[in-house]
């Protein structure tokens, strides 16, 4: 088995800080995710540390996020190797002093959801200047963008190339409508971009209702992994979204499933060796 580096841990805490996005979510909404959920969960499952991602917070909340994992982080017991802050690329004010703060902080990288502002947010020069500076600061970007976004994507990294870009969950490829392309063709184009990794998380969320399994999403993980390779691939649980399909039980499964088909070398490249080596992040 694999150890795994979950390079995609959400915790979700409501009596601290705010998650409107989740309120229309049966299985998210109004309910606590917390570090000792996610480590019953995975006892014995091969996770060897987590890489906390930020869980979309309210605007307001996004920076006492990060603190407050920072203070969880602290425990060793608790496996949180760093923290993907979330950030405001397209204000140049506080931006700095941001990254300024996340100094004293465990933080390896950074996320803008970039699928609920408008499509012309990512294309601004100041976006894209700030961008480029997280990458000479040698901070991590993680893009979260649609299918139908993906150009957007490519000319992201066309304009950073001096940063390294982490797509999450594939893409967000439309399996319930069967969307392989233009997807496929998309992906296959970002792929070309050295500075872009693949995330290979979240996935099953995309499936028809009761259909998420690994026969479903087989053409989509195929594809990511001709078009980048093992050196270019990494692992996230996205829990607790995945509890929008069967639970990350069940997205463990088919994880080892998947990497069971591949090389050693290639399976332990996905699911800790090249995540370790992006996020400088020692396990």
């Amino acid at each position: 088995m694999p150890r795994l580096l979950d390079t995609h841990q959400h915790l979700i805490y409501p009596e601290r800080l705010g998650y409107a996005w989740t309120d229309g979510i049966l299985e998210l909404a109004k309910k606590s995710f917390k570090v000792e959920d996610y480590a019953r969960l995975t006892k014995g499952k091969g996770i060897i540390g987590t890489i906390f991602m930020e869980a979309g917070v309210d605007d307001a909340d996004y920076q006492a996020e990060a603190r407050f994992v920072a203070e969880l982080a602290e425990d060793p017991a608790q496996k949180i190797l760093g923290i993907i802050a979330s950030c405001r690329p397209e204000n140049d004010a506080g931006f700095e002093q941001w990254l300024d703060e996340c100094v004293d902080l465990p933080v390896v990288g950074f996320r803008r959801i970039l699928h609920v502002v408008s499509d012309e947010l990512s294309k601004t020069a100041g976006f894209k200047a700030n961008i480029s500076k997280l990458g000479r600061q040698n901070y991590t970007f993680d893009m979260c963008f649609l299918a139908r976004q993906l150009p957007l994507a490519v000319a992201l990294a066309r304009s950073c190339d001096n940063t390294q870009l982490i797509l999450n969950h594939c893409g967000v490829p439309d399996i319930a409508g069967g969307g392989l392309e233009p997807w496929r063709k998309d992906i296959t184009e970002l792929a070309k971009c050295a500075n872009v990794t693949c995330k290979m998380s979240g996935i099953l969320a995309y499936c028809p209702p009761g259909t998420a399994s690994k026969e479903t999403i087989s053409p989509y993980i195929d594809h990511v992994i001709d078009a980048f390779g093992s050196d270019r691939l990494i692992w996230g649980s996205d829990w607790p979204v995945v509890n929008m399909a069967n639970g990350i039980e069940d997205w463990l499964s088919i994880t080892h499933a998947i990497l069971s088909q591949m090389s050693d070398d290639e399976a332990d490249k996905i699911a800790n060796r090249t995540a370790s080596r992006i996020y400088a992040t020692p396990v």
